[in-house]
């Protein structure tokens, strides 16, 4: 089996170096790059599984990286920050991002997330037997990992398909924001966590861009999500 390729952009040549050795005896391949310019070249050249991303990089920062980037590849893409840092995390996850960590990072923790990412970027399969879906205008096809709009496809990332269609095969039931993040994120809801809100918030403008009305995704108060 071909060893999965992460793409490694960190300016700092100690994090990097520790990074690449964690990951290399993890069994991944490893690039590594240190400036944001030559990260996004080779970010482009979509040749990677997953882009371990910081957020403080020389001659383009990385959010402004993940932004030009999610214009042409969904890659799965962890940012990585200083700790504490809310705003920028928000930022990240707002842009693009599949995830986040906070320096300074649990190693076992990292790898847990890497190998999450990786999981729910493969082929998705749901629960039950209905590979399409199809609403007004709108459908989703879990086979070939695709959205439409009109015969008009919008690009998803792997976290935002599943998000929708979690939601989608649910209509007009309330899921709750915990079994979400157990089916979406593969993780349990932390007290602080506002990732699915991110996400949630990112595939409302997708489908709003492509006018469907995106709005049918919404917040119930206290008890999670729903699709109308």
């Amino acid at each position: 089996m071909a060893k999965i390729k992460v793409l490694l952009i960190e300016d700092d040549n100690t994090l990097s170096n520790y990074l690449a050795d964690l990951l290399e005896k993890s069994g991944y391949l490893v690039e590594q790059c240190f400036d944001g310019e030559t990260g996004l070249k080779l970010a482009q050249s979509q040749q990677h599984q997953l882009i371990l991303l910081d957020k403080m990089l020389p001659k383009l920062d990385g959010v402004s990286l993940l932004k030009i980037l999610r214009e042409s590849s969904q890659q799965p893409v962890i940012m990585v920050s200083a700790k504490g840092a809310e705003e920028e995390r928000i930022l990240g996850l707002t842009h693009g991002a599949d995830d986040y960590v906070a320096k300074p990072f649990n190693t076992q923790e990292l790898l847990l997330r890497i190998e999450s990412i990786l999981r729910r970027s493969s082929s998705y399969t749901p629960a039950n037997n209905h590979f399409e879906i199809s609403i007004d205008g709108l459908t989703l096809n879990t086979a070939k990992q695709s959205i439409f709009v009109n015969e008009n496809e919008i690009e998803f990332t792997p976290i935002q398909f599943k998000l929708l269609w979690e939601l989608v095969s649910q209509q007009n039931k309330i899921v709750s924001k915990a079994d979400l993040y157990q089916a979406v994120l593969n993780k349990k809801l932390g007290a602080y966590d506002r990732s699915i809100d991110m996400h949630l918030s990112r595939v409302r403008r997708k489908l709003n861009e492509a006018n469907w009305l995106g709005e049918r995704l919404q917040t119930v108060h206290g008890k999670g999500y729903c699709f109308k």
